[in-house]
């Protein structure tokens, strides 16, 4: 089994990561946030996620292209078709088979990563609450639109509950 993550997961989209999450002095324009995102994927899948599936592995990616929809499109307002031919560009088409979403109202969110980071947020986690409604309805409509695809959990309950429903849903899926 192969663990990544995104942006980041090789050199260059650690480069990235650095670059969009922690740069305060730079603020990207959304267009170039996403096509930063974008090239960081390409990488990752062109030298890490491809070969790891050629060659038979589960591969697990904390993040991928759904997020680019729901924190460029749904959060920053940018057109979803043009993100969706962008991504499908960066990724040569792959798609995940399955996608988890651990749902829990922002303030929740919020109150967890303040108690985890003591509030040294990247930009992301600093922007406004309704940015992040935002992103959370962008990832629930997403999830809405495939139900084959992704699996949705109660992000409220404690954490060693979702982690069981969650490994409980991936050892079903992978037949363990």
């Amino acid at each position: 089994m192969l663990l990544t993550r995104e942006p980041g997961g090789t050199p260059l989209g650690d480069q990235v990561r650095e670059v969009v999450l922690l740069r305060d002095d730079l603020r990207p324009d959304p267009r170039a946030e996403a096509l930063l995102m974008c090239a960081s994927r390409a990488q990752l899948v062109a030298t890490v996620i491809q070969p790891a599936l050629e060659r038979g592995e589960v591969v697990v990616c904390d993040r991928f292209a759904d997020s680019t929809l729901v924190y460029q499109g749904a959060g920053r307002g940018l057109d979803m078709a043009a993100l969706r031919t962008v991504i499908s560009f960066a990724t040569a088409g792959l798609t995940p088979d399955m996608t988890m979403l651990l749902d829990l109202p922002v303030e929740a969110g919020l109150a967890r990563k303040l108690a985890q980071t003591g509030g040294a947020w990247n930009r992301f986690e600093a922007e406004a609450v309704a940015f992040h409604e935002h992103v959370r309805a962008g990832y629930r409509r997403l999830a809405g639109e495939e139900p084959g695809r992704w699996r949705c959990f109660d992000g409220l309950h404690p954490p060693e509950q979702v982690s069981d429903e969650i490994w409980r849903c991936v050892a079903t899926e992978l037949r363990l």
